[in-house]
């Protein structure tokens, strides 16, 4: 492997890993605002990632991945949802969960249906990473076992 291709590679990681914790937070917002994902796609687009050149601190991103998991999300959200719900422990209901917790939970259990792509143990990983950012090890606990168990329902590359 070349050093362009390790930075390539590393860049691409980078970009998608800013899309993954941007589209928990598009999810979010959708969610208390009642906004649909198109809207807040051209939001993010818009005034979150920025261009070469451009002022103020903006995100680095991989923009078609980052609309990808926003409105396949939306689109197969009773789907993932059902699957979701199926690897919570008992007594424990999705709907109950804090909002960030669902986006996230959300999130990696739509790569893990639709994109098989990725592997598991990234898709996983980088979901617990961006749990990380907003809560402490017991959440990131539970995210860490919802979508290791989803993982091994749905894939066949599950832990």
């Amino acid at each position: 492997m070349t050093a362009d291709t390790v930075n390539r590679s590393e860049t691409r990681a980078r970009q998608r890993r800013a899309a993954r914790l941007s589209a928990v937070q598009a999810l979010y917002q959708m969610e208390v605002s009642g906004q649909g994902a198109s809207t807040v796609v051209r939001q993010f687009r818009d005034h979150r990632f920025g261009h070469d050149g451009e002022p103020g601190d903006y995100i680095e991103t991989d923009e078609d991945f980052f609309e990808d998991l926003l409105k396949g999300i939306v689109e197969r959200q009773d789907e993932v949802d059902g699957h979701i719900s199926l690897v919570l422990k008992e007594g424990w209901r999705l709907s109950r969960l804090d909002a960030t917790l669902r986006a996230i939970l959300r999130a990696g259990g739509y790569e893990l249906l639709a994109r098989p792509d990725v592997p598991s143990p990234v898709v996983i990983n980088e979901y617990v990473d961006v749990a990380g950012a907003f809560f402490d090890a017991p959440e990131c606990g539970m995210v860490n076992g919802a979508l290791d168990a989803l993982a091994r329902r749905v894939r066949a590359d599950g832990p």
